[in-house]
């Protein structure tokens, strides 16, 4: 509930600071006089489009900011705890608006966006205009008013989701068949494949294979070789181990002479170590060979087939076995591809059940909501005016048979104003006067049933007048005994309902247009009243109905704890 508004520099107003309690509290003022100012102000904290002519002339910026107390908002509770913005039961909305056009916004004291103002603000306030009925013509609005109406948070959802699930699997379905009959890509990579695997596409094998085919490829020359070297080594004449041997035989007399040759005997000694050595070795390798032509031609056959299979493939054969997994995923996901079209189906039908149950459930209290609102409004509409009027509400089922997350039907608000005709739709009724009206029934019918603790309606009983106008103010006044209602109006039947009475009046003050806005008292209101019904010239006749007026409020409204 709002408790307290303050507002500085702010179109025609310096400064003021109001508060308010519970119930319904009116603002009344001449023509001109700023009485919307105060809507406005709480439509810039509610996060609306800042605009740089709103700050006041002269000043360099408009400060707003609003108390609430959120004793009775547990959604605003919850929001301010997710979004950390929590402060216990209180909660403070502040803004400022530069002349350059710049702005900013705090919640509870910290830095917060225009959405998140607007976001927290869906679940403090909610504002009427004196058009915003016209929202009313639009059949989503209507269908959003019903729904909001019955209740129906939980069924909608339910249906949503459906909706979602239904629609994915129908777009994974979409893409699946997209790509046509992929039944030849799949023979295709399956030959691929057969190919592929009939070869060892390892990279140490292939390198094997191909060290393989080079030793068997100069397989004489080899053998040549390490049969001259195997001579070299031999412990024959001209040998190098016997030349070997000789040179250490005459280096080692002359060691006496020189010591330092005792260190080149050490190393010619290793030397004779790794020529013994190397002829092992050398002899092992000459037994391994072996001149095999048919195992050459093994080889080249091997090489050849992979040299092909690059080619086709356009890899290195080293790079033959990513491309044979590449294939390999291919093929099997096409085939999952087919076994979940095979599956696809099943689960399209038991997901179109499901949104069709979900979309029953919530069409059958569309229709009961439906009932009530048709009754509650027709009522109204009686109690303003309009005898023998009616209102329905008309539900009709959606063309075709598409998921849709709103349900399986749209709704039409019809009225027939008088007696005897036809209902017609809302949106057709040509009197502006008799659209206000039933505009103003249908949301007194449905407000004050939801969560948001305070209401604010300007000027919505424009066009109403006389007796109508005294009902409308009850019904205004009975609506505050649920929620805190703040309205706007030039209708003194209205104003006389009231719980409370703010006035708005503008002045001129040294060269400059101000407005000043104050609680009045009993007796100004009785003033207010008069001047409301009278005119400028406030007559003997206008106090009394005045008196009157206020008299029959207090004796016939809601009383309402402040």
């Amino acid at each position: 509930m709002l408790k307290r508004l303050s507002i500085k520099d702010f179109a025609v107003v310096a400064a003021t600071e109001l508060e308010f309690g519970a119930g319904l509290t009116v603002v009344s003022g001449e023509t001109g006089a700023g009485k919307s100012l105060l809507v406005d102000a709480l439509g810039f904290l509610s996060g609306q489009r800042a605009d740089s002519g709103m700050v006041r002339h002269a000043a360099q910026r408009a400060e707003l900011d609003a108390d609430f107390d959120l004793a009775g908002s547990p959604a605003a509770q919850a929001w301010l705890r997710e979004q950390e913005f929590d402060d216990g039961d209180a909660c403070q909305l502040r803004r400022t608006l530069r002349a350059d056009g710049g702005s900013r916004a705090w919640i509870n004291g910290r830095p917060a966006t225009l959405s998140q103002l607007a976001a927290l603000a869906g679940h403090l306030v909610e504002i009427h205009g004196q058009h915003e009925h016209q929202a009313l013509l639009s059949r989503g609005s209507q269908l959003a008013l019903l729904d909001a109406f019955g209740r129906h948070e939980a069924l909608l959802a339910a249906v949503a989701t459906a909706a979602r699930g239904w629609s994915a699997l129908l777009r994974e379905r979409e893409q699946l068949t997209a790509a046509g009959d992929v039944s030849d890509r799949i023979d295709w990579l399956g030959h691929q494949l057969d190919e592929l695997e009939r070869e060892d596409l390892d990279a140490d094998a292939i390198s094997a294979l191909v060290a393989a085919h080079r030793r068997q490829a100069h397989a004489t020359t080899l053998v040549d070789a390490c049969d001259v070297a195997l001579a070299r080594l031999s412990d024959g004449h001209g040998a190098l181990p016997a030349e070997l041997h000789q040179l250490r035989g005459g280096l080692a007399r002359l060691q006496d002479h020189e010591p330092r040759l005792g260190e080149v005997q050490s190393m010619l000694e290793g030397a004779a170590i790794q020529l013994d050595e190397a002829a092992v070795l050398l002899d092992r390798i000459r037994a391994d060979l072996d001149i095999d032509p048919a195992q050459l031609e093994d080889h080249e056959r091997r090489l050849a087939r992979l040299h092909d299979l690059a080619r086709k493939h356009r890899v290195t054969p080293e790079g033959l076995a990513a491309q044979r997994d590449a294939l390999a995923a291919e093929h099997e996901a096409l085939h999952a591809s087919a076994r979940r079209l095979g599956s696809l189906g099943t689960e399209i039908e038991a997901a179109a059940d499901g949104w069709r149950k979900a979309a029953v459930a919530l069409g059958k209290a569309r229709a009961r909501a439906g009932k009530a609102l048709a009754a509650s409004t027709t009522g109204l509409i009686g109690e303003l005016g309009m005898g023998g009027g009616r209102f329905e509400v008309a539900l009709e089922p959606t063309a075709g048979d598409a998921p849709d997350a709103q349900g399986a039907e749209r709704v039409e608000f019809l009225v027939s104003a008088n007696a005897g005709q036809p209902p017609r739709p809302l949106r057709k009724v040509a009197s502006g006067g008799e659209l206000s009206r039933i505009s103003l029934a249908i949301e007194v019918a449905a407000l004050g049933l939801d969560a948001v603790q305070t209401m604010v309606f300007d000027e919505v009983d424009s066009g109403i007048g006389g007796g109508v106008a005294e009902i409308v103010g009850q019904k205004l006044r009975d609506l505050g005994s649920r929620r805190q209602v703040l309205c706007v109006t030039h209708l003194p039947q209205v104003a006389a309902q009231g719980h409370a009475h703010y006035s708005v009046s503008k002045a001129e003050r040294g060269g400059v247009t101000q407005s000043a806005v104050r609680l009045l008292d009993d007796g100004e209101r009785q003033e207010e009243l008069a001047r409301m019904l009278g005119g400028v010239e406030v007559s003997r006749e206008a106090r009394a109905a005045a008196r009157r007026l206020l008299r029959d409020a207090a004796t016939g409204g809601v009383d309402v704890a402040g």
